[in-house]
Order: C-alpha cells, then structure tokens, then sequence
C-alpha cells in the first residue's frame, strides 16, 4: 500500500526529530523517550511506525545516507579537474547551498553511527553501500578525465581511494579534536594533488 501525505510527513518529522536529540545526546545516550522529547506527538508514535529504537535507527541510517548522497552529485558538463575538486570539498565542507542540516553536525551524527557498524551487519550492509557510491562517484570521475586526456592514466579505482582515505580522516579528526583547520589543510593537500600529479599539464 503506499504511503499517505500525512505517514510521509510523520516519517520525515521522525527522522529529523532522530538527528536533533542524536546531535544532543549522542548515539550512546540515544532513547526513544530522548527522540519523542524531540517530535510533537507521544512515544507511542514512534513505536507504531518502529517497534523497537533499533528499527528507528536502522530506518534513520539510511536516511542519512540518502540525505549524503543528494549532496555528491556533479555536473558532468564541467571540466574532471574542476568537478573532482568540487567533489572533493563538497565531501569535506559540504554543497554550497544546505539547509537540511549542518554539514558538522551531520558528520558527527554520522561518525557516532559508523562506531556500531562492527557490531550492527545492518549497519554495516548500508555503510558499506554508501562507500561504493561515493567511491563509484570519483571513479567515474577519473576515468572520464583519463578519456578526455586530462588526467594521466592512472588507476581510477587507487586514486578514489587515496582520496577517500583523505577526506574521511579529515572529517574525522576534525570533528574529534578541538582544531578547526584540518578539513582545510586536507583540501589544500587533495587539491594539489589533482593540480600537480593528476593533470597531464603538471608532466
């Protein structure tokens, strides 16, 4: 049966209502009660639509993902150096124009997740779909600059990788330590890489 206006909407309050009392408490410190303290209707709404707060979180996980993966699209009409730059500080700080979340609160919210996948194969199953889509992204990405000959040809696949090692540790320490320029030393670094070692010009 598919969903009503009014289910959609309540599911959309949830999620959001998820994230809020997350970026307050924590992942660890997350109840049901802490979430309904966050929504406008009593807990029990939250159990008709989830029964149990691992249901809700499950459901939450991917909405995140979904949210994230809007975020990395690119305009295949602009140069592969220029769009692998893009890419690149759009996984570090975030798309120019957001107002769904803040992008370090998302990727807090997000990195105190990642800390349950060892022991969550749910968990674990949609991470790991996130990390191919993303890698797919950049992937696609060189090669496209290979073809047009402006990248040197290189493995495409190595490349996202060193990329994606990059900015998920970026991310991941600035948000861990108390220094707010590591996500921008990263990108200097990154960049340079693409200007000076990706483009064919920089032989």
């Amino acid at each position: 049966m598919a969903a009503t206006d009014d289910s959609v909407d309540t599911e959309e309050a949830i999620m959001r209502a998820t994230y809020r009392a997350m970026c307050t408490h924590g992942y660890a410190n997350l109840t049901m009660q802490a979430i309904a303290d966050e929504f406008d209707k009593t807990k029990g709404v939250l159990h008709y639509h989830y029964d149990t707060k691992e249901d809700l979180l499950v459901a939450f996980l991917e909405y995140l993902l979904d949210a994230f993966e809007e975020t990395i699209a690119v305009d295949e009409a602009v140069a592969p150096d220029d769009r692998l730059e893009e890419f690149i500080d759009t996984l570090l700080f975030g798309p120019p124009e957001r107002s769904t979340f803040d992008h370090w609160e998302l990727t807090t919210a997000m990195l105190e997740v990642r800390t349950e996948a060892p022991h969550n194969a749910e968990f674990r199953r949609q991470l790991s779909r996130n990390y191919e889509t993303v890698e797919a992204t950049a992937v696609a990405i060189v090669e496209d600059g290979i073809e047009r000959g402006v990248f040197r040809d290189v493995d495409p696949e190595g490349v996202a990788t060193l990329l994606l090692a990059g900015i998920n540790g970026a991310r991941i320490y600035q948000v861990t330590l108390e220094r707010d320029d590591v996500a921008e030393r990263a990108a200097t670094v990154l960049r340079s890489i693409v200007r000076e070692w990706l483009c064919q010009e920089s032989n």
